[in-house]
């Protein structure tokens, strides 16, 4: 049984041998004691391993010493799984590679600490990119996207990082150090690992598969049904947080550059007719299919910005949806078949190919976040509900639940997302000098998670679970499959040093109970 309940609140002796830093100082450890979601846990200590067998020689000192270790990246991962009480890894200085770009095989080895945007960049120049594109891709690091399985705006046709990976180097939780290749065998490190699940995965392999979700893209839990339908371990990996293994490497499959874009920006004044937009969009293939709801346009059109594109009122919500083309004249015609297609559900369909009307279109999809910040009036954004995913016929559902919970519990909020995988991103605006304003928030992220499960969903479509979705897992997935989830975090991780507390909850965890300090903002709630 795996022992992760230990909290790790002081560490007294370094790693003998470490070449890399090592620091228990104070502002060390707060600089990594928060991320850009809302909770906050101060590490024991930081340490910045100097290469891979430095990171080897510090797990092995982890294991010896029953000592929780967390992987981290550029921290802009949202739910917690980049924070913990043992030892902060900062896996960016050291491990920055970027190999030469194979353009036969459209391949390139990179390691952890590269961000997307460079990564991009060194792959322009051959013509290439990757093409999962989560927002945060000039700050995320390529090893952070592979242990959320991250995705984006593009994933409607792309896919999640899973789909883009051909091999990872990785340093199991004993410290010893393997190579994951696609449709190779695994090696020889891995295979009792694999013997002591193999068994109950198999035997279970047909309610597994009836029972997964039937969504467009997940980031929640384990992913053993792809792991029993590929044989490949590297699948159960992509996606578990660092809480199976470090990763020190990847090999990528790359993406030609698009020749052409164009953007049709579709506006509904009925909510179900989004839901039957989407339905009719996806055979189009377009490369992307994003949802702006009421409560982002409301808020875009109070604050008066300068768009140059006018919203008219009344609007249950706007699609944007791009295409990608070999030539001027293919997106014209993709464009012209997304318009023919939404003549029927939309109120106007609004076409741009030329790239400053394309611009003025996608700014309408980035004014939301500065006006938050501008227009909050003493509250403060928190984003604990943003990420859930269900099946594309019940979007609609989701949305009238999100508006319905948002408003009995008093909660401003902005929904946004890509409607083209069912998948949402909320933006709450909390009353943090209300009474008991944690309670109200404890109550609508169980409603919320109660709601998402009813409709066939799960509470991360490419965020992951981290330490806020931890615990709720049991009520999306259910008693059975969080057990079977169990099975595999303790065959790879028998002792529980590896991100204890992230997708696998520890024993009373609560999901919002490291929740960082918000100050009472003086102007509300004013006894004058």
């Amino acid at each position: 049984m795996i022992n992760d309940s230990k909290a790790v609140t002081s560490i007294t002796d370094h790693p003998a041998g470490f070449r890399g830093r090592f620091s228990t100082g104070d502002a060390e450890r707060l600089r990594f004691s928060g991320a850009s979601g809302i909770l906050q846990i101060l590490p024991a200590a930081v340490a910045v391993p100097q290469d891979p067998d430095d990171l080897q020689l510090l797990v092995r000192w982890a294991a010896s010493n029953d000592i929780s270790l967390v992987p981290r990246g550029a921290g802009t991962g949202m739910p917690g799984g980049n924070l913990g009480s043992g030892v902060m890894i900062d896996l960016i200085p050291a491990f920055r590679g970027v190999g030469p770009v194979d353009e036969v095989m459209a391949e390139v080895h990179v390691e952890p600490g590269v961000t997307l945007s460079e990564l991009n960049r060194t792959c322009e120049a051959a013509g290439f990119h990757f093409p999962v594109d989560p927002s945060s891709g000039d700050r995320c690091t390529l090893g952070g996207m592979i242990a959320n399985n991250s995705a984006g705006a593009h994933s409607v046709k792309y896919g999640a990082t899973r789909d883009w990976v051909q091999s990872l180097d990785v340093i199991l939780a004993d410290g010893s150090a393997g190579r994951l290749i696609r449709g190779e065998k695994p090696p020889a490190i891995l295979r009792p690992i694999l013997d002591r699940m193999d068994g109950m995965l198999r035997h279970d392999q047909h309610i597994i598969q009836a029972e997964w979700p039937d969504v467009r893209k997940n980031s929640s839990g384990y992913a053993v049904r792809e792991y029993l339908a590929s044989r490949d371990a590297i699948d159960l990996i992509i996606g578990s947080e660092g809480t199976l293994a470090l990763i020190v490497g990847a090999r990528l499959r790359l993406a030609p550059l698009p020749v052409g874009r164009g953007v049709a920006l579709v506006e509904f004044s009925e909510l179900p007719a989004i839901g039957e937009a989407v339905k009719e969009l996806l055979p189009l293939e377009p490369a992307t299919c994003e949802l702006l709801d009421s409560t982002f346009l409301e808020l875009v059109r109070s604050a008066d910005s300068n768009l140059d594109y006018s919203l008219p009122p009344g609007l249950e919500g706007v699609l944007l949806v791009e295409v990608e083309g070999d030539s001027e004249a293919d997106v014209r015609s993709q464009l012209d078949l997304v318009a023919k297609a939404m003549a029927p559900l939309a109120e106007r369909v609004a076409l741009a190919t030329d790239p400053d009307r394309q611009r003025a279109f996608w700014d309408l999809r980035h004014a939301a976040s500065p006006i938050i910040a501008e227009r909050a009036g003493g509250r403060v954004s928190m984003q604990f509900i943003e990420d859930g995913v269900v099946p594309i016929a019940r979007l609609p559902d989701y949305i009238r639940l999100l508006r319905t919970l948002l408003d009995r519990y008093d909660l401003p909020a902005v929904i946004f997302g890509h409607a083209g995988d069912g998948n949402l991103h909320v933006n709450p605006l909390v009353d943090v000098s209300a009474p008991r304003w944690q309670d109200t928030l404890n109550a609508l992220l169980t409603e919320v998670a109660q709601a998402v499960a009813s409709l066939g969903g799960t509470l991360s479509g490419e965020h992951g679970d981290g330490r806020l979705r931890a615990p709720l897992l049991q009520i999306i997935w259910g008693s059975d499959m969080v057990e079977r989830f169990r099975v595999v975090k303790e065959s790879f991780d028998p002792q529980g040093i590896l991100n204890p507390g992230v997708i696998i909850p520890l024993p009373g965890q609560k999901p919002l109970e490291s929740l960082g300090v918000y100050p009472k903002p003086p102007l509300l709630h004013s006894p004058h």
